[in-house]
Parts: structure tokens; sequence; C-alpha cells
């Protein structure tokens, strides 16, 4: 999850839980901090390769919009379901995200109980619903 509100992934963390999402999370704070992150995945083996990006679009350093169109630029990246996750519920973000590649656009609940049925449908969606492709990892050249 790229998200510069700390307090937003807190909550997150939690609705997650709430939800009874099974899923690894780990945070980023900026796009330029998740770039990183992808990019050295597959190089420690402490850092596992994501099944799926959640992306906030107003970020400092990288916006998410930047970073999507350098995932999805990127072919050891683009094959990872970005899930555009943010506050913004204007016409031309939604527009430039999916130009960009993004496999959904999700407006972020105002409420724990939103935000936790979001992670349960997205869940569902992604994990016994949608077939998705294998996790590449990035090659070591």
């Amino acid at each position: 999850m790229a998200d510069d509100d700390l307090e937003d992934c807190q909550i997150s963390e939690m609705a997650l839980r709430q939800a009874c999402v099974g899923v690894n999370l780990r945070f980023v704070h900026d796009g330029a901090e998740l770039m990183a992150y992808l990019r050295r995945c597959g190089t420690d083996a402490d850092t596992p390769f994501p099944g799926m990006i959640l992306l906030d679009l107003n970020m400092p350093r990288l916006s998410g919009l930047q970073a999507l169109a350098e995932i999805k630029a990127d072919p050891a990246l683009r094959r990872v379901p970005v899930i555009v996750f943010t506050t913004s519920q204007a016409a031309e973000d939604v527009e430039r995200s999916y130009d960009l590649g993004a496999s959904a656009f999700v407006t972020k609940p105002m409420s724990f109980g939103g935000l936790t049925e979001s992670f349960r449908t997205l869940s569902d969606f992604y994990l016994h619903v949608a077939a998705l492709p294998p996790a590449a990892l990035p090659s070591a050249t």
C-alpha cells in the first residue's frame, strides 16, 4: 500500500484485519519509495514481490499517477494489479488512472465499516474470482 497519510495506513491495517483478509501488508509513503521497493524485490529474501498494489494518488515526491505510469511501462512490473485507492472522486483522476493501466479505481470510504467492506470485496474478487497472471519477479539483469 502506497499512502503518505500515516493515519490512513494504520486504519487500513486495522480494517484489513477486521475484514479477515489474510494478506501480508507492507506500506510505503510516496511514489518514489514505492518504485524503490518494487525495483529491489527479488534481490533480498526479506522483500517479497507484491501480488497487488493499493495506490493513493496524492503523494509527495512522485504522485500516484506518476508511479502508476512507471509501473505499467516496466515489463517486469506491468502485470501487478494496481488498485487506485484514493480520496479523489474527480472524473479526470478516474479517467487518467484507467488510461495509465489501473486495474480498478476505488474512492476510499469515509467510515471504518465502509473501508472494511471495501477490503473484503477487493479481496474476494482478486483472490477468489479474478484470474491473475503469476507475479513475475524482476529479472536480475
